[in-house]
């Protein structure tokens, strides 16, 4: 069968994420009170711990000399204050249909083989596995990252005021690492995630408002911006702000909700979880892509397949490719 391709195919993404707003509050009145986390500067005297030259580690003397140069730093911190024991993170979340329809194809009958092939993955799942999937990372708190770890209590709150419905979710009643547990209230907030993906021109609209329980004044972990050369302040590490209000960058929460690809090929020597949809399977801190194009197990060439037969015997793998899809970006192959 004839490979059907487009030099130039763009998706845009359908789960369209806030900036995550970091608050302070107390467990028993977290529903009356937060105030805005703020950014506090820190000048830390450390010590050398990196990895030092062979010809220092071997004399004493050099050693001694490395050790006692004081690693100076100056970083940004962010903590819960003294009274305060629960951290709140509200987010606002815009899912999109329309999903597989690209923003931009230069090929016809691309178009066509998109629309028909979209039609037969409705027709088939109606998006009820990838609906669950995003529904499980917004009630297991994933978005969270760090800030989940340790938690004594964490309660997620979900509204979605165009419909007037409301869901509370416990975080810790959902694994991070499956996709098993599946609740009335859980499958009712998914139902309405997989009828907008459905639905061309459907849209829905979530405020969600989380609470960990992480101790009174302890740390807490705001999005680190990338430095990119020398800044004039020189500072070591730099936390996101809006206005001098700790937050997470929006694509750290997309990256957390789009958490959802367990049906990459395994790595028997790694156990690791959901995985985020990406072409590649890229997970970037163990410098590893579990989708390597040698398998065929890589967006493009499951996408490429798909689009040409219109459908791919496991069921998994068009899972897999639609997820992309929702997350959007550029696919066009170079013309040869």
């Amino acid at each position: 069968m004839k490979k059907i391709t487009a030099s130039v195919l763009a998706f845009e993404k359908k789960l369209v994420p806030s900036s995550g707003y970091l608050y302070g509050t107390n467990w028993e009145n977290r529903f009356e009170k937060a105030l805005p986390l703020a950014l506090n500067e820190k000048s830390v005297r450390g010590t050398i711990s990196n990895r030092l030259k062979k010809d220092t580690m071997n004399d004493p003397a050099k050693l001694d000399a490395a050790v006692e140069k004081a690693n100076l730093q100056v970083v940004d911190s962010c903590s819960l204050g003294i009274t305060e024991d629960t951290l709140n993170m509200t987010f606002t979340l815009r899912i999109l249909g329309n999903v597989g329809v690209p923003s931009a194809c230069n090929n016809s009958e691309m178009q066509t083989a998109l629309t028909r092939m979209m039609k037969g993955y409705a027709s088939d799942s109606n998006y009820e596995e990838l609906g669950i999937r995003y529904a499980t990372n917004l009630a297991n708190g994933r978005f969270f990252w760090r800030n989940r770890v340790g938690a004594e209590q964490v309660e997620i709150l979900i509204k979605a005021p165009y419909l007037g419905k409301t869901w509370t979710f416990n975080a810790y009643d959902y694994s991070l690492n499956s996709f098993d547990t599946r609740d009335e209230q859980l499958l009712d907030l998914a139902k309405y995630i997989s009828s907008t993906f459905s639905d061309k021109d459907s849209y829905l609209f979530l405020e969600i408002s989380a609470f960990a329980q992480i101790g009174f004044g302890q740390e807490v972990y705001p999005s680190e911006e990338l430095v990119l050369g020398k800044q004039k302040n020189d500072k070591s590490k730099i936390l996101f702000h809006v206005d001098n209000q700790a937050a997470l960058h929006s694509q750290k929460i997309g990256n957390a909700l789009r958490t959802i690809d367990t049906w990459y090929p395994e790595d028997e020597h790694m156990n690791i979880g959901p995985i985020a949809a990406e072409p590649y399977g890229a997970v970037t801190n163990l410098g590893k892509a579990f989708r390597n194009p040698s398998n065929k197990k890589d967006f493009f060439s499951l996408f490429d397949r798909m689009v040409t037969e219109q459908s791919l015997p496991d069921s998994d793998d068009e899972h897999y490719v639609v997820s992309v899809l929702i997350r959007g970006g550029v696919f066009g192959e170079k013309e040869k």
